[in-house]
């Protein structure tokens, strides 16, 4: 890995984890961005390799390429240089093994709270009866059942991406993409929605990358936390988070949790002072 030595600790589950099959492989990545006044090198010459049902949490300061990362894996974008492979499979596009939730809900305005979760099932071709049971399932899942015929605009932010993780949820990917899901929301919300995607990602397992600016939810969430540096993007320090799950707000007070998370924010805040000067 260019860049970095990466610190490695013990976790809970390290062997377990370290025994799972790679999913996501990521090799001399590079994505070059051409622009008026010359190239601009959002990513350089990136490894990464993410195992199945792991939950990773990439940080970094503002235009380090976190989110060019997220799409090139997601296929939403193509690299300059360097491939991008889930299950062994060069992504050169989107798929129906990637799930994708952005800051924004994206939502449907003129679709009920229920249609929307049924969208991806209809395209893959579902059945009314086993879409609609399906869309139900997850917004219970979501504690959302109750407001199935509800429009977006009846729902509050925290509500509105609670949809949006049950629609994503619904077409069953394999792998997670999240950018800043929680970004806009208050803080008692989204302290909320962290504990309830980790109970959701301990049900359901799948591979989840989830981009955050703060520090304290990667450490909350992720088994490790990808520490990019200041542009030109590279993958500086992998932190493994050796605090066991189930995890809540209390974790927090965790003398353990406070550590790790002063350690990462240390780094970063070097790398955003690289960015200032």
């Amino acid at each position: 890995m260019a860049g970095s030595t990466p610190v490695v600790t013990k976790v809970a589950d390290s062997g377990q984890q370290a025994a799972a099959p790679a999913k996501i492989e990521i090799n001399g990545l590079s994505k070059v961005y051409k622009g008026r006044n010359g190239d601009v090198i959002a990513l350089q010459n990136t490894d990464l390799t993410i195992r199945q049902n792991e939950f990773v949490c990439v940080v970094g300061p503002s235009g380090c390429g976190k989110t060019t990362l997220l799409n090139i894996i997601g296929g939403l974008e193509k690299a300059t240089s360097g491939s991008v492979k889930v299950d062994g499979k060069e992504v050169t596009g989107p798929g129906k093994e990637r799930g994708v939730v952005f800051q924004q809900y994206a939502l449907f305005p003129w679709k009920t709270v229920l249609k929307n979760v049924e969208f991806g099932l209809k395209l893959r071709g579902l059945g009314k009866q086993e879409r609609k049971e399906k869309a139900e399932s997850y917004l219970e899942m979501v504690g959302l059942k109750d407001f199935a015929d509800s429009y977006p605009k009846e729902l509050s932010g925290g509500m509105k991406q609670r949809v949006a993780i049950a629609r994503a949820y619904a077409v069953q990917p394999e792998v997670l993409l999240m950018d800043e899901p929680f970004g806009a929301l208050d803080a008692q919300t989204r302290a909320q929605l962290q504990e309830d995607l980790l109970r959701t990602w301990q049900k359901e397992k799948k591979t989840c990358f989830f981009i955050t600016h703060d520090v304290e939810e990667a450490v909350i969430l992720a088994q490790r936390v990808i520490i990019m540096s200041a542009r030109p993007g590279r993958i500086k320090e992998i932190i493994e988070v050796d605090i066991p799950y189930p995890r809540d707000q209390g974790t927090k007070l965790d003398p353990r949790f406070v550590e790790i998370k002063n350690e990462i924010w240390s780094k970063v805040y070097k790398e955003y002072l690289e960015v200032s000067k």
